[in-house]
């Protein structure tokens, strides 16, 4: 166990948990150096044939801290060590609450989701006046149906995961409470089967999906240009960090 990241072993299963509860789970470089290490644990020991991703009983992820300037990118994983991550195994994202902003995006780059009925996904970046910089520009329309993507992006506003498992982004829901129970329970199904094959099948639609991400990619970068020093932008952080409703400009 380390302070802000739990890992167990549950046969050939990681299990990793983020513990940075007082952020909401809020991502920043110490916690993204965490949850690094775990993944890179997962990735290189032969032993370990899954992981299941959660953030405990309460939430998933909130996102990018904001205080962190932007300081949560690492070596082998990019931002918050899992997004831009090459992984070999299948990862699990198991979700209590909420995932929002790149906690969706954490979502996204993961293989499988198991989500609690009451949970909620959603990418609020234009409502601070930024946009999502860590795939969820590209991701969602591949992960949700196009239009149900552009709604997310657009408007700001989470849909529930009941809505999230009527179009396919959901794998399964389960009873708040027992998401990670039903997710390893998936996790233990997936081990039935010959780690190599799963792997290969995992690198052969991975690597199709991947295919598409370098002009995702460069892409999200120029709608990261187009706001760059904008005063909305600055007044959409600020506001939000001052805990009172932004005042837009359109400049």
């Amino acid at each position: 166990m380390t302070e802000l990241v739990e890992c167990r072993r549950d046969g050939h299963i990681l299990v990793v948990t983020l513990q940075r509860e007082e952020k909401r789970n809020a991502v920043d470089r110490a916690l993204a150096n965490e949850l690094s290490a775990a993944l890179d644990e997962l990735d290189d020991d032969p032993d370990l044939w899954i992981g299941v991703l959660t953030g405990g009983p309460t939430f998933f992820c909130a996102g990018s801290d904001l205080t962190a300037g932007g300081d949560y990118v690492t070596e082998r994983g990019g931002e918050y060590g899992i997004i831009r991550r090459r992984r070999t195994k299948p990862l699990i994202a198991a979700i209590e609450g909420f995932a929002l902003g790149g906690g969706m995006e954490i979502v996204m780059a993961c293989d499988l989701v198991v989500a609690s009925t009451d949970a909620r996904f959603g990418l609020p970046e234009v409502s601070i006046g930024v946009v999502p910089t860590c795939g969820g520009l590209f991701r969602g329309p591949q992960s949700l149906p196009l239009n149900v993507a552009r709604e997310l992006i657009l408007t700001g506003e989470p849909i529930s995961a009941e809505r999230a498992h009527s179009v396919g982004f959901v794998n399964a829901l389960a009873e708040p409470g027992s998401v990670l129970a039903t997710a390893t329970a998936m996790a233990h199904r997936i081990c039935r089967n010959a780690p190599l094959s799963v792997r290969a099948c995992l690198a052969a639609v991975n690597d199709r999906i991947a295919d598409d991400h370098e002009q995702g990619w460069e892409r999200t970068d120029a709608a990261t240009r187009a706001i760059a020093g904008a005063a909305d932008a600055e007044e959409g952080v600020r506001s939000f960090l001052e805990k009172r409703p932004p005042e837009w400009r359109g400049r």
